[in-house]
């Protein structure tokens, strides 16, 4: 199961430009914001991830007015989301061990305390939606999919100095994924995950293409625990189908392993195997800002139209093996946008 506390160390801390109070805390692949000498490198402490249901308590009354949550299915207590202070994103909560007399003195790092604290994971009503019945956020190895725009960050251009990268369209739909994990089979939309009784077009889909068997065949026999799945489903419907299809399709973008998203080569093997569709991979080449060097230059590579003729929305860079990049916290990815396709759809 899902450690959502856990007895962590705090490998760095860095300031905050501009802050006074607060710092940043590394801890796992996560950052936190924290009091300001609340910890040093190298201490334990108590880590809650994102999503979890915190319970009433006085050691979390300070977070009463950003994230106090009642509901009829989670009773009262305390939801944790990423936020963001002074331009500096928080993933879950770090608290000093010593607040919570309950954990034994002899934990050790890597400890699950979700029990011993009372900590659950944060679950929404049931609703319908255009998407199909919701019945949660996003599962732990289903990221967003939120690319940054290179015009918000154009260094991440010489990010790319040296690398192999391939450019894909960017295709004009819905951010659609499926994934396997010790809690089992999920399909979700961009920020929720779907319940199965014939109310998801998506999940109707996946069902017809009879992918969970392949699915659960694959990660069994490559030995996974978590194997994700992220694509754009396109249809008549959604968006304005400027793809012009007549029936869904979803391409596929994205495939993650044990937590870790793969390389173009094994995306496409994995794709083969599992018969789907990935979005078209136009150019694969080396060194981008030798090609790119400017924000401009990438704006003219985005330009075009999609096959039957629609506007093409743009393009997304990444390395052919992952590659992470500080700049953005994250594997190094970016997506141009192009003007053209904006302009357009301003137009309607």
């Amino acid at each position: 199961m899902r450690k959502l506390a856990s007895i962590q160390r705090i490998w760095q801390i860095e300031p905050i430009e501009g802050a006074d109070r607060i710092e940043l805390a590394h801890v796992l692949g996560w950052q936190c914001v924290v009091n300001k000498g609340q910890f040093q490198p190298m201490d334990l402490a108590v880590y809650f991830e994102v999503d979890s249901f915190l319970p009433v308590r006085e050691e979390f009354e300070f977070m009463r007015a950003s994230s106090y949550r009642k509901t009829d299915i989670m009773g009262e207590g305390f939801r944790l989301r990423t936020m963001k202070f002074r331009g500096q994103i928080s993933q879950g909560l770090l608290l000093p061990v010593g607040m919570f007399p309950e954990i034994p003195e002899e934990a050790e790092l890597g400890m699950d305390v979700t029990e011993i604290l009372g900590v659950r994971k944060w679950e929404i009503e049931e609703r319908i939606s255009t998407g199909g019945t919701m019945i949660g956020t996003l599962p732990y190895d289903i990221p967003h999919t939120d690319e940054t725009r290179v015009q918000a960050e154009p260094d991440l251009i010489q990010a790319f100095a040296g690398l192999e990268y391939y450019i894909s369209t960017k295709m004009d739909g819905s951010s659609h994924s499926v994934g396997i994990d010790e809690n089992g089979f999920h399909v979700t939309g961009h920020n929720y995950e779907y319940k199965d009784d014939g109310n998801s077009p998506f999940y109707e889909l996946i069902k017809a293409m009879g992918l969970r068997a392949k699915m659960e065949a694959f990660a069994a026999e490559n030995h996974l625990s978590a194997f994700t799945i992220q694509g754009e489903l396109c249809a008549p419907g959604i968006q304005k189908n400027r793809l012009k299809l007549t029936k869904p399709e979803w391409f596929v973008f994205t495939v993650r392993e044990n937590g870790k998203r793969v390389g173009l080569n094994r995306m496409l093997g994995i794709c083969k195997k599992l018969q789907l569709e990935t979005v078209p991979i136009e150019e694969v080449d080396v060194d981008l800002p030798a090609k790119y060097p400017t924000v401009e230059a990438l704006l003219e590579r985005a330009d075009g139209n999609y096959p039957k003729g629609g506007k093409k929305e743009g393009i997304v860079i990444r390395p052919t093996e992952p590659v992470y990049c500080e700049l953005i916290s994250a594997a190094l990815s970016m997506k141009v946008v192009s003007n053209k396709y904006l302009l357009k759809n301003e137009e309607g």
